[in-house]
């Protein structure tokens, strides 16, 4: 064998090793990397967070963000020890114009990174409520608060009808690739939820979605974790089995009393992965602060409870109900401040703040 032929076969060995390397990268992550990952974190205490001052993702993102209210908030919520906040985008904003909507979300994790608190992104979203359901998104001014109604102007993102589209899907690979490119090495953003609750109200989330979606996310290969919770039973088995076999670490979504709770938990063990519960908290569905909080933090679950401040998303009401209805018999349905900062009630908020001080 000459000189030039092992030149050869050294060469096309390096390129060989160099494109296996870079498919390595974009892979989901070892259970081995996740668990470090994990274990590098404090108790995650957190709370999805939606602005008291709007009804839904459109709203909140298409128009100047109010600092001072969202600053506040934060505030609040920083003081009763919380330390991250799940948070819906809306992609028809980002659509309109990307560059004012990645400059309202800098502007956010900017006020929220000032107040300690970490944000998990959520990229996409299949919820619509309100009568009737609103399964598409629109710019410009929204419907009208429905009264008795929790989230009764809330959209889906990216909708029905742009989410079906086969057209649209070159537009939604670039919003994906635009948010992980531009954020994915920022350390004030904790995780990644790609998609809230697949195959609910809008059916956009389908296992091949879903599947698009995650190799779209891998393929930027953003520091952080990505994941999509398993929200219902009830749902395609197909769709539960891909977000599994895809996720970085193991989110779920759960209201219910401290024993179906620990079982949930007990469940999810065998994975062998970060188990994150990215919603909890309904009162009239059982849960409790005070045995809930120790459950999560025992079991080293992350937990983002609903709600903080009760506004035009109405989350006082149960999801049951409608237009008119009442709140629960069992008190509010979710939040746990009024919007001057007042707790709905005080021993909670003092369980909270005893809870926490300790971290």
């Amino acid at each position: 064998m000459n000189i030039l032929t092992k030149l050869t076969i050294i060469v096309i060995l390096s390129l060989s090793c160099q494109v296996d390397q870079s498919k390595s990268l974009n892979q989901r992550w070892t259970k081995e990397k996740a668990n470090a990952w994990y274990d590098a974190q404090k108790w995650i205490n957190g709370f999805n967070y939606v602005p008291s001052y709007v009804g839904n993702t459109t709203e909140w993102w298409e128009n100047p963000l109010d600092t001072s209210i969202i600053e506040r908030e934060l505030c609040w919520a920083q003081d009763l020890g919380y330390t991250s906040a799940r948070v819906f985008l809306q992609y028809i904003v980002w659509k309109k114009d990307p560059e004012s909507f990645k400059k309202n979300f800098s502007l956010f994790l900017k006020l929220a990174a000032s107040k300690n608190i970490s944000v998990m992104p959520v990229l996409f979203d299949d919820c619509a409520f309100g009568v009737p359901p609103q399964l598409d998104p629109y710019l410009g001014k929204q419907r009208e608060i429905i009264p008795g109604m929790i989230l009764s102007n809330w959209t889906p993102s990216p909708g029905q009808t742009l989410g079906t589209d086969a057209n649209e899907i070159p537009h939604l690979k670039n919003y994906v690739e635009d948010i992980l490119d531009t954020y994915g090495d920022d350390e004030r953003i904790i995780m990644w939820d790609l998609f809230n609750e697949p195959m609910n109200a809008s059916k956009v989330g389908t296992p091949a979605f879903i599947t698009r979606l995650f190799e779209w996310a891998r393929e930027i290969n953003p520091i952080q974790p990505l994941s999509i919770a398993i929200w219902s039973e009830e749902v395609d088995e197909t769709l539960n089995k891909v977000i599994l076999e895809h996720s970085d670490v193991v989110a779920f979504h759960l209201y219910s009393d401290h024993v179906h709770m620990s079982k949930k938990i007990a469940s999810l063990k065998k994975y062998e992965r970060p188990i994150i519960c990215t919603e909890w908290m309904a009162r009239p569905a059982g849960s409790n602060f005070k045995t809930d909080l120790p459950l999560f933090k025992s079991e080293h679950v992350a937990a983002y409870q609903w709600g903080l401040v009760n506004g035009k998303t109405q989350c006082q009401y149960p999801w049951w109900n409608k237009p008119g209805g009442e709140v629960h018999s069992a008190g509010w349905f979710h939040d746990i401040l009024y919007t001057d900062g007042t707790p709905y009630r005080q021993a909670e908020i003092d369980f909270i703040k005893s809870f926490t001080a300790f971290e």
